[in-house]
C-alpha cells in the first residue's frame, strides 16, 4: 500500500478543479446537471406514485392550515355567541377542528406509506444500477478505480440519498405548501401585517443563496473525505496479512487517523455553514414575530384589528417560519445527497473501454479448440504510455498448445489479456476462428475463452459451487469428474464436508495450491475452445504440480492453449514456444527445436536444469 491515498475525484471527466473560480463554477454546473439527470431517471418510472404522494401532501396541508382559521372564528364569533346563548358556531368550530386534525393524521399516514415505498424502490434501483454497471466496466477501470471508492458509492453515498428520501422529501413538500398557503392566508387576514412579514423574506433569500453556494462545496468535501476513509479501510483489511507481517499497523493507523480527521473537519465546515444559515432564518423569524405582536397588539387596542385575527395571524406566522427550518434541513440533506449523486453519476457515466458490440457476430460452431490470430497487433495501456507489444503477427492453429516465455515485463501476460479481451489492441486485431474479438458477444467469448491466473479468485461458498462457476448447470457427477481430471478429488473428499465444504472468504480455508487446483477444475468443466494459463502452476508445490502436469496433458487434448510460465516442466509440454522480449517475439519453434538452436530459450532451459541440481 502506498503512503498516500489517492485523491478522490476532483474533476468532471478529466477537468481539473483547482483555484480558478470560473472553472470551479463550470465544473459544479456540470456535476449538478449530471446528478439531476440521474435523479430524474430514477423518479421517472415512478412518477405516478410521486404525484399521488404530492396530492396527499396537498390535502394534508389543507387540513392542517384550516385549524387556525377555525380558532379565529371560534374567538371572534363562536365564543361571543355562546355567551349570548347560541353555542352552534362554537360547536361547529370544535367539530371542524377535530375533523381536520383526524383527517390530517390519516392523510399523513397514507403519505408516509406511499413515500416510503417510493424511497425504497428508488434506492433499490440505484444500488442495482451501480452493482450491474460496475460489473460491466472493463478490467482497466477496476485497476485504476479502487474497490474502496466503489464501496463508498454503494454505502455512504447511497446512504446520503436515503437520508434525503426518508426525512427530507415529506418535510420539504409540506414546508413549501405551508409557506404558499400561509402566505395567502396571511394576506387575506391582514395585508399590512402580511407585507411586514414578507419584507423579511429579502434577507432570508440572500441567506439561502449564500447557503446554496457554500453548502455545495462543503458537502462535496465531505463525500470526497469519506471516500478516502473507506478506501484506506478496505485496502488495510484486504491486505491485513501483509500489514501484520510487516508490522505496519501503526503506520496505517496514522494514515487512517489523518484521513478520519480530514473527514471530521469537512463535516465541521458543512455544519458550520448550516448553523449560519439556520441562525439567519430564525433571527429573521423571531424579529418578524416580535414586530407583528407589537404592531398587532397596538391595533387591537385601538380597535383596528380583531383579537381572533391577530391570534390566527400569530399562529400562522409561527408556522410560517417553522417550515423555513424544515427547508434549511432539507437544503442540508439535499446538498449532501447532491454531492453523493454527483459521485454516483460519475461512476454510472463511465463507459467500458472494451465495449460489447451492438451487432455481434456469432462464432463458427465447432467442438474442440479454436484458432487464434494476432494481426498487426500493437498495444499500449493508454495513449500516453509506452508501447507494450510491437506489431505482433501470430497464428495459433486450433488445438495447438503454445507456451510464452521470457523475462518479467516482456509482454507475455498482455498477450493473454488480449486473447481474453480484457483489453482491445491499440492497432490491429485479435481474431478467434477468423472473427475479430471486438465483434464477438461477451457471453460467446467467455464460453470460448477461459483464463486461469496465478491468483485465481474463489468466492465464499462450497467447493462444488466454485468448480461449477463457469458451468452453473453442471451436475454433481460432472463437478466431481472435473476435479478427478485435474487431480483434486482426493484432497476435496478429505475436507470436512467434501464438495460441500465452504471455502470461506477468497478461499481462505484452502492452501494456495488447493485453490489453484480448484481453478483448474473450474476451467476444465467450462470446456472452453481456448484455455489461457497465466502463471497458473506457480502456486503449486512439487507433488501437486506433478499431479496437475499429468492432468494438463489430458485437459489440453483437442483444445487451443496459451501457457505463460516460468516453470519449464509446464513449458515443455507445449507444441510450440514463443520467446518474448521487449514486446516482440524473438524466437518461435518447438521446445526441442529451440533447445537445439542454442538461442535465448536454450539458455533459459539450461539455467532451469542447473537449478534442479
Amino acid at each position: 500500500m502506498s503512503e498516500q491515498v489517492p485523491d478522490d475525484e476532483l474533476s468532471w471527466r478529466g477537468v481539473a478543479a483547482e483555484d480558478d473560480d470560473e472553472l470551479l463554477a463550470g465544473v459544479g454546473t456540470q456535476l449538478r446537471r449530471r446528478s439531476r439527470a440521474l435523479l430524474g431517471s430514477l423518479l421517472r418510472p415512478r412518477r405516478w406514485v410521486a404525484l399521488a404522494a404530492l396530492a396527499l401532501v396537498v390535502l394534508y396541508n389543507a387540513a392542517t392550515l384550516s385549524g387556525p382559521l377555525l380558532v379565529a372564528v371560534a374567538l371572534d364569533s363562536g365564543i361571543p355567541r355562546a355567551v349570548d346563548g347560541d353555542p352552534t358556531t362554537l360547536l361547529w368550530c370544535v367539530v371542524g377542528y377535530f375533523a381536520t386534525a383526524t383527517s390530517a393524521s390519516g392523510l399523513f399516514y397514507a403519505f408516509m406509506r406511499l413515500s416510503g415505498r417510493l424511497g425504497r424502490d428508488v434506492l433499490t434501483d440505484l444500488r442495482q444500477r451501480v452493482f450491474e454497471h460496475s460489473g460491466r466496466l472493463s478490467v482497466s477501470f477496476h485497476e485504476e478505480y479502487t474497490s474502496g471508492k466503489v464501496v463508498s458509492r454503494m454505502t455512504s453515498d447511497v446512504d446520503a440519498l436515503e437520508e434525503l428520501l426518508d426525512t427530507g422529501v415529506e418535510n420539504t413538500l409540506s414546508a413549501v405548501l405551508s409557506l404558499l398557503g400561509i402566505a395567502g392566508l396571511m394576506l387575506w387576514l391582514d395585508p399590512p401585517l402580511a407585507a411586514l412579514v414578507l419584507i423579511g423574506f429579502l434577507p432570508v433569500y440572500l441567506a439561502t443563496r449564500w447557503f446554496q453556494k457554500h453548502s455545495d462545496a462543503a458537502y462535496r468535501g465531505t463525500r470526497g473525505a469519506i471516500a478516502k476513509v473507506i478506501v484506506q479501510y478496505v485496502e488495510t483489511m484486504n491486505g491485513i496479512r501483509a500489514v501484520q507481517a510487516y508490522r505496519r499497523e501503526e503506520r496505517n493507523e496514522r494514515i487512517f487517523d489523518a484521513l478520519n480527521d480530514d473527514f471530521r473537519r469537512a463535516n465541521h465546515r458543512a455544519f458550520t455553514v448550516m448553523a449560519h444559515f439556520t441562525l439567519a432564518v430564525r433571527l429573521v423569524g423571531n424579529l418578524s414575530l416580535a414586530l407583528v405582536l407589537a404592531i398587532g397588539a397596538y391595533r387591537v387596542i385601538g380597535g383596528g384589528l380583531e383579537l381572533g385575527v391577530l391570534a390566527a395571524f400569530t399562529l400562522y406566522l409561527r408556522r410560517f417560519y417553522d417550515p423555513l427550518d424544515e427547508i434549511a434541513m432539507f437544503a442540508n440533506a439535499y446538498s449532501s445527497a447532491s454531492a453523493a449523486l454527483e459521485k454516483i453519476s460519475g461512476l454510472l457515466e463511465e463507459r467500458p473501454d472494451v465495449a460489447e458490440p451492438e451487432h455481434p457476430r456469432p462464432l463458427p460452431a465447432r467442438g474442440g479448440g479454436r484458432a487464434v490470430e494476432f494481426g498487426g497487433v500493437v498495444f499500449r495501456y493508454r495513449a500516453d504510455t509506452p508501447v507494450v507489444l510491437h506489431r505482433l503477427d501470430l497464428v495459433v492453429p486450433a488445438g495447438q498448445t503454445v507456451a510464452l516465455v521470457g523475462p518479467t515485463g516482456a509482454g507475455k501476460s498482455t498477450v493473454a489479456k488480449l486473447v481474453a479481451r480484457f483489453y482491445d489492441p491499440s492497432e490491429g486485431a485479435v481474431r478467434l476462428d477468423g472473427v475479430d474479438l471486438r465483434e464477438v458477444a461477451d457471453a460467446d467469448l467467455r464460453r470460448a475463452v477461459v483464463m486461469v491466473t496465478q491468483e485465481n479468485f474463489l468466492f465464499s461458498g462450497s467447493v462444488a459451487d466454485n468448480i461449477a462457476l463457469g458451468a452453473p448447470r453442471a451436475t454433481r457427477a460432472e463437478v466431481e469428474a472435473a476435479a478427478r481430471a485435474v487431480g483434486g478429488h482426493e484432497f476435496i473428499s478429505a475436507l470436512p464436508e467434501g464438495y460441500d465444504t465452504d471455502v470461506r472468504k477468497r478461499g481462505g480455508r484452502l492452501s494456495a495450491g488447493q485453490r489453484q487446483v480448484i481453478a483448474f477444475a473450474r476451467a476444465y468443466l467450462a470446456s472452453p475452445g481456448v484455455l489461457v494459463l497465466d502463471e497458473a502452476t506457480s502456486s503449486l508445490d512439487v507433488p501437486t504440480e506433478a499431479v496437475v502436469q499429468r492432468a494438463l496433458e489430458s485437459v489440453l487434448v483437442d483444445r487451443t492453449a496459451l501457457i505463460i510460465a516460468h516453470r519449464f516442466s509446464t513449458v515443455l509440454i507445449a507444441d510450440r514456444v514463443l520467446v518474448v522480449d521487449g514486446g516482440r517475439v524473438v524466437e518461435d519453434g518447438s521446445p526441442a527445436e529451440l533447445i537445439a538452436s542454442g538461442g535465448a530459450f536454450a539458455g533459459l532451459h539450461q539455467a532451469w536444469r542447473e537449478s534442479l541440481v
